[in-house]
């Protein structure tokens, strides 16, 4: 007997899209813990579908769930971000060299546009926001570049793990402070294009390779500086239907 079509989003995935999305924009801080009761409510649904949403993210390990003590965002310590960076650098040098066999002139165009983007002035934390996404999309369309569907599903994997750090990094960092590390990264992404340019495994992986490095060394030092206090955004709500109350 054949299955019956899917017709609507069941209220789990969308309220694991919602959180997800929260903890990636920062709307909740690495290590705060998350209250089923409280999500619950702030997205008008039953604690149902928030307690199989969490397992999700868990899965993921974009949250940490300890039986005796609660559900908490996950964390990044400088352990950790070691581990996180020593795959990425394996994992983007295998893609350097496949894409420089594969590049097309479409393709460096579209480089060239995302550094034009990330070259824009960052002057509050909405142009950051911005930046860290046009960051993302260039690292990804590297790894697309490479063709590899394989290569492709683990940086999705992955690239939350780096996320994570980032808003670690950043919480309650002033905007000028970040200046220094988004001018080195704007000329290690210039090399990176260039040596792809050129079709240059060898300068491409080594490219790739020094601009990973540098931000592992930028956040591992970012992540032991002092802090302070900044509002955060409220968690997306607008996503879910009136339905997910029911379930």
């Amino acid at each position: 007997m054949p299955l019956a079509p899917v017709k609507r989003k069941r209220a789990t995935d969308e309220v694991y899209d919602s959180l997800r999305a929260a903890i990636l924009n920062r709307a909740f801080s690495p290590g705060e813990r998350l209250l089923g009761d409280s999500l619950a409510k702030q997205l008008g649904v039953s604690l149902t579908p928030v307690r199989h949403a969490l397992n999700q993210l868990a899965v993921e390990g974009l949250i940490e769930i300890h039986p005796r003590s609660g559900t908490y965002v996950a964390s990044m310590t400088p352990e950790t971000v070691t581990e996180t960076f020593e795959i990425r650098v394996v994992l983007e040098k295998l893609a350097a060299r496949r894409a420089v066999t594969r590049v097309t002139d479409e393709d460096l165009a579209e480089f060239d546009h995302l550094l034009a983007l990330m070259a824009k002035p960052v002057r509050q934390e909405a142009d950051l926001q911005a930046h860290e996404t046009h960051n993302l999309t260039f690292h990804r369309k590297l790894i697309e570049t490479a063709a590899s569907q394989s290569l492709l599903n683990i940086y999705e994997s992955l690239h939350a793990h780096i996320q994570i750090a980032r808003i670690h990094a950043q919480e309650g960092r002033q905007i000028a402070q970040l200046k220094p590390r988004l001018e080195q990264e704007a000329r290690e992404h210039q090399a990176i294009v260039e040596a792809l340019r050129a079709r240059s495994a060898p300068r491409l992986e080594a490219a790739v390779e020094n601009h990973i490095l540098r931000a592992e060394q930028s956040l591992r030092a970012a992540l032991s500086a002092p802090r302070i206090g900044n509002a955060k955004p409220t968690i997306a709500k607008s996503a879910l239907h009136q339905r997910a109350k029911n379930q």
